[in-house]
């Protein structure tokens, strides 16, 4: 009982650090927050880059055809549009508030390009770990549109849109994988003190990209660009004086030996030395 009790303790704030300048594709500036040296991954998040520029040469490049496998991207739009092709012939629009989750599965080769909205691109993109059995599924896209993501209020001054997990009884779009996964682009008014109930055994982070908040408890003061590694437990509190807007996400651990290179991720160097062959022979 003592230990149960323990682990519903509210949750406190155990790392800090700030994002690591960075570029991918084909030179595109970004932070990268978790995948750098100081946070290598938090399992089951392998890397969450955030990218942000009102300076077309800092991503207009984006992303051209690479290849996946092993893996999901999370991609979350603040401003700005992505386009997205596969070898599949598979083809979408990212929009402001728009999310998609793409289950790269057994492989996918696919391209990311930037188009141009009033010079600003702002976003997330979030690598989550596939269980083993998972793997070798068949790749899959859920492209969400803005208006299909649900807000809630959280009370206390605070509310969130929900792209994944169940908050207050309001469930997000994204069909939940092995990792049970729960992303909240949550808002804080000036004055705010509010709680957000997550699974006591969900390894969780807080990212702030507007104002500063305190996260945990007690609370742990993120400013702008910083983010927060939450211990384990129950609800994980948040407040502003002035105000904020961070993401809090949570996943199920799934504690399996991890093989990563580049843009493959599986369980031994067998299966990623496969992953390679297989994608030389077209066999994705």
């Amino acid at each position: 009982m003592i230990e149960t009790l323990a682990a519903a303790r509210p949750r406190r704030i155990v790392w800090t650090g700030a994002g690591m300048p960075a570029s991918d594709g084909a030179g595109v500036k970004l932070l990268r927050i978790i995948g750098q040296p100081a946070l290598p991954d938090l399992d089951p998040f392998l890397m969450l880059d955030a990218f942000g520029s009102d300076d077309p040469t800092a991503y207009i490049a984006g992303f051209p055809s690479h290849p996946h496998r092993g893996f999901e991207t999370v991609t979350y739009m603040l401003a700005g549009r992505m386009r997205h092709k596969d070898d599949a012939g598979n083809e979408g629009l990212l929009g402001p508030g728009s999310v998609q989750w793409m289950t790269a599965g057994r492989g996918i080769v696919h391209s990311e390009m930037p188009e141009q909205s009033e010079g600003l691109m702002q976003g997330f993109q979030l690598w989550v770990n596939l269980p083993a059995k998972d793997k070798m599924t068949a790749p899959r896209y859920q492209d969400i549109a803005a208006d299909k993501v649900p807000t809630v209020d959280l009370g206390g001054g605070g509310s969130a849109r929900v792209l994944a997990g169940e908050i207050g009884g309001v469930r997000g779009p994204v069909d939940p994988g092995a990792t049970q996964p729960i992303f909240l682009d949550i808002t804080l008014g000036a004055g705010a003190a509010t709680g957000v109930a997550l699974p006591e055994n969900h390894n969780a982070f807080a990212y702030v990209f507007e104002g500063e908040a305190r996260v945990g408890e007690p609370g742990t003061a993120l400013a702008v660009g910083r983010i927060g590694v939450l211990s384990t437990g129950g609800e994980a509190r948040l407040a502003s004086e002035a105000g904020a807007r961070l993401i809090l996400v949570a996943g199920m651990p799934l504690r399996e030996p991890v093989a990563r290179y580049g843009p493959f991720v599986m369980n031994t160097k067998a299966e990623l030395m496969q992953a390679f062959d297989d994608f030389r022979n077209g066999k994705f």
